[in-house]
């Protein structure tokens, strides 16, 4: 765990007052996505996807670094849009509203996503209406079975999202009818997997995605100006390394997969692999019980605040924090060199964190922090289950000044 992390969770244990919070290291991840843009090659641009984690800071924070933000609904666009009104975004999404695509339109996206024909039918009727010109990617479903297998894939097979590579003709026509002066054919994208640990496998994927294009630029006599080829890029929730970016970054240069792009733009938009190394939540120990030969150590918080655990199925990577205060005249709870399992404040048996896990020394009051927190743990859990208060929110910058 970060040791600044931890000597901040130290300075700001507050007595009687069990503590709970997300830590967000703003400094480690502006320059994490530094380090990444080290290796990008000429014409690749970095987006956001800031569905693994939409905090207004966090997304104050990559603004200068990365080259804009995909979002996947106008709520996201208007967090988006409060922060910046220029910064180019990207509007994905497979069940787009009209009102959604109005709004998108009055707030100037760069790019538009199109997820099936209805949808492009809708937005060259909503732009026709308002007299506005937008730029669109036809979201392509590949008929295949190349494509690596991850715990969640998007594509390769029947699937809600994009559109199935038969109607790209169709599509297309649509765009070049004589009745569509203000929707514009720019290129294509594919988010086929999410959560892949292996460069080599991005690779192959990404060769296909050009080998498909390169087709279909013949095919159909369209320039293809953007092949966004997504993100998925995988981290880690247990022994396994990340995935690495720069032995990624070293293969697209070495097998001459960026020649054949011929000046068109290469999208990456990942989420999970910018922010869930620079987030963290703590939660104090505020009970330790033994049940049938079984320890649980209960917290402050759960899967109402960190529901990425349950959600996944896995057992989340934590680290403790002792806290040496104890001012009751009993005994402080404590385990061993034995198992725990870590589990939340909620009345249900799901409200599990790690299971099992193998510990040299846990006490009521300690705290234990859940590493890799920063994507898909607060905005996708359950937060006003049971109406247990809500975390606190905490971010490290530059020079330690915490706020």
């Amino acid at each position: 765990m970060n040791q600044d992390v931890q000597q901040w969770i130290e300075n700001h244990h507050v007595k009687h007052q069990p503590f709970c919070a997300y830590i967000y290291d703003l400094t480690g991840l502006s320059r994490h996505v530094e380090t990444m843009l080290e290796a990008i090659p000429q014409d690749t641009h970095l987006f956001y996807a800031i569905k693994a984690n939409p905090d207004r800071k966090i997304i104050e924070t990559l603004l200068p670094v990365v080259d804009g933000f995909e979002v996947a609904s106008i709520g996201e666009l208007e967090k988006v849009r409060s922060v910046s009104e220029e910064v180019p975004v990207l509007f994905g999404g497979p069940g787009k509203k009209e009102y959604e695509l109005e709004a998108a339109l009055q707030k100037g996206v760069a790019y538009i996503h199109v997820e099936s024909l209805l949808e492009l039918q809708r937005l060259i009727h909503i732009a026709r209406n308002m007299d506005t010109q937008v730029s669109v990617l036809l979201r392509i479903n590949l008929q295949t079975n190349a494509l690596p297998t991850t715990p969640i894939s998007m594509a390769g097979q029947p699937s809600p999202f994009g559109m199935d590579e038969q109607l790209i003709g169709e599509a297309l026509s649509l765009i070049r009818s004589h009745e569509n002066k203000h929707v514009h054919f720019r290129g294509f994208h594919f988010h086929s997997l999410s959560n892949n640990m292996h460069a080599d496998w991005h690779i192959e994927m990404i060769r296909l995605y050009i080998q498909k294009v390169e087709g279909w630029k013949k095919k159909f006599n369209v320039p293809v100006h953007v092949l966004n080829a997504g993100g998925g890029f995988g981290v880690s929730y247990d022994e396994n390394p990340d995935f690495d970016w720069k032995q990624f970054m070293s293969l697209l240069h070495k097998e001459g997969i960026l020649d054949r792009l011929e000046g068109t733009k290469l999208f990456f938009e990942p989420g999970r692999w910018l922010v869930a190394n620079y987030g963290y939540y703590a939660a104090e120990v505020i009970d330790i019980k033994k049940s049938m030969e079984q320890h649980f150590a209960i917290v402050r918080g759960g899967t109402h605040h960190h529901r990425l655990p349950a959600s996944w199925g896995h057992d989340h990577p934590f680290s403790i924090v002792s806290v040496e205060e104890w001012e009751y005249p009993f005994e402080r709870p404590e385990i061993t060199s034995g198992e725990v399992s870590i589990v939340g404040e909620l009345c249900t048996p799901k409200d599990r964190l790690h299971t099992n896990a193998i510990i040299q020394k846990l006490r009521v009051g300690d705290v234990v922090v859940l590493e890799k927190s920063g994507a898909y743990s607060w905005s996708i859990s359950h937060h006003d289950f049971l109406d247990h208060r809500r975390p606190d929110f905490y971010y490290m910058e530059e020079e330690m000044n915490y706020g």
